[in-house]
């Protein structure tokens, strides 16, 4: 059964990678969520797409360059004139407590291939195994040599790397740095590739899928998951066509 992951949160609705989001695309049905980490200058682990602050608050400059406290006074959903209330950067133990009270899986990327933010593997496994979370918690970066320190440093937890271009044999790839999942971009998974990754045990989450059309044939080939801006157009897609089998 595919499952539906909620990129950023349910972010065509609400202001991406806010708790607010998240919580939102759990009452939709989403099985899981992407989310994306990053480190702030005093080594918090927090969670934000950009290395930026500009696009998605009322601040400027580098996440690596500003406190925890600093990102704290920033409003996460202030381009968006609808919300009437702050939506504050959230701290990746914020979440990850909540997840506790749910069944949600989540993606975790880590943002560390322009900045390699050193320790940052360290300190995401470390409150993943705090709230015992390992088992549903998935690490991915386009950044493969962390995805291996990730790998080395906690092999009970999943990884997968992200890519966004076509791999030769990519389930063959995955296998030789010890992911049990592969996540490209939707351009780079046609169905063979998707089937034959399946086939040899690696499950595929592309990214981001957000037309009615590719939801269907993901949904058709029996995908293991995709990752969506919307998950409430994809369940009602998965209501209407259900998995054709092979």
């Amino acid at each position: 059964m595919t499952q539906i992951l909620a990129h950023r949160g349910f972010s065509a609705a609400f202001p991406e990678n806010t708790m607010k989001s998240f919580i939102e695309a759990e009452k939709a049905g989403a099985d899981g969520l992407e989310i994306d980490v990053q480190l702030t200058k005093d080594g918090e682990v927090v969670v934000i797409h950009d290395e930026k602050v500009d696009r998605t608050t009322n601040g400027i400059g580098f996440v690596k360059d500003l406190t925890y406290r600093d990102l704290q006074r920033l409003d996460a959903s202030y381009k968006n004139k609808k919300w009437l209330t702050k939506e504050p950067i959230p701290a990746f133990s914020k979440l990850l407590e909540w997840l506790t009270t749910n069944t949600l899986t989540c993606n975790v990327e880590l943002k560390n291939g322009i900045f390699p933010y050193t320790g940052m593997e360290e300190k995401v496994i470390s409150l993943i195994r705090h709230y015992k979370l390992e088992d549903r918690i998935i690490l991915s970066s386009f950044n493969h040599y962390s995805i291996v320190n990730c790998y080395r440093l906690a092999p009970e937890i999943e990884t997968a790397p992200l890519y966004s271009e076509g791999i030769y044999m990519p389930w063959i790839y995955a296998q030789s740095i010890k992911s049990k999942g592969i996540h490209p971009k939707l351009i780079a998974a046609p169905n063979e590739i998707i089937l034959r990754a399946m086939e040899n045990g690696i499950a595929v989450r592309p990214y981001t899928v957000n037309k009615e059309k590719d939801m269907q044939r993901l949904f058709e080939v029996g995908c293991t998951a995709f990752i969506t801006d919307n998950p409430v157009k994809a369940l009602e897609i998965k209501e209407k066509r259900p998995r054709i089998k092979n």
